[in-house]
């Protein structure tokens, strides 16, 4: 039993309560509040009938994401980025683009683009994190709304992959999984893991933000968050319960 118990109460390896409001939006193909303690994040996602210039409409689709937190999300108001989007706000745009990416055959939809938008309401922590594992539901529900509107995969969704992501840091000396901003703030080091639902490896960003840390240590947070994102991916399935037949 793991008696070294965190700021919230948790134990090491344990995730904030999680949970998914599907149809958030109501004009949205797919929209979900995400919620991982007290962060939260809408997340939508839309199609539309247009590709960028550099694919060929004929034979290509694509899946683009944008993130941003609102002024009120943080303790001290966020300015919004308007027309000019800092490094960070790019950088975790990108970062949600390519996770998602790998989730869909965009091959299966030519000429179409999955719009993604992640706005972050309240912000403690793993807000990138939350978006992916949230989006993997938006664009679910956005490919549902697809089939039922075009002539597209009329047999089965183009889902290749279940996709999550969660965060594993280093803080005195302790591994800890998810976490919430008091403990972003303070670690040694953090990671945040993007995997499958069959632990392949999308995407690991990872940093020593005093000393270095040893490669048993990494491995150690990998493990962790292999186990984070096996109860994500479970909740993801549960929050999806009424559509699992729609991908075999």
């Amino acid at each position: 039993m793991d008696m070294n118990l965190r700021n919230d109460g948790r134990k090491s390896g344990e995730l904030r309560p999680v949970s998914f409001q599907r149809h958030f939006i109501k004009n949205s193909a797919g929209s979900v509040l995400v919620s991982c303690g007290d962060t939260k994040v809408i997340v939508t996602a839309n199609f539309e009938n247009k590709v960028p210039p550099f694919l060929n409409k004929e034979t290509d689709g694509w899946l683009t994401a944008e993130y941003s937190m609102l002024p009120g999300s943080c303790n001290t108001r966020v300015k919004r980025d308007k027309a000019n989007n800092s490094g960070r706000t790019q950088e975790i745009s990108r970062l949600i683009g390519r996770a998602l990416r790998v989730m869909v055959d965009m091959k299966s939809f030519p000429g179409y683009t999955i719009n993604v938008d992640a706005d972050v309401i309240q912000a403690d922590g793993g807000t990138r994190t939350a978006s992916i594992t949230g989006a993997y539901i938006a664009v679910y529900d956005c490919l549902m709304k697809m089939k039922r509107e075009t002539n597209l995969f009329p047999n089965k969704l183009p889902i290749l992959n279940q996709v999550a992501a969660v965060s594993v840091g280093l803080r005195n000396n302790q591994i800890l999984l998810d976490l919430n901003y008091e403990e972003d703030s303070t670690a040694q080091a953090d990671a945040n893991f993007v995997f499958t639902s069959a632990f392949e490896v999308v995407e690991i960003q990872g940093t020593a933000e005093q000393n270095p840390f040893k490669t048993e240590q990494f491995l150690q947070m990998m493990n962790f968050a292999q186990e984070g994102i096996r109860t994500l991916c479970e909740l993801q399935n549960l929050s999806l319960e009424l559509h699992l037949t729609a991908t075999k």
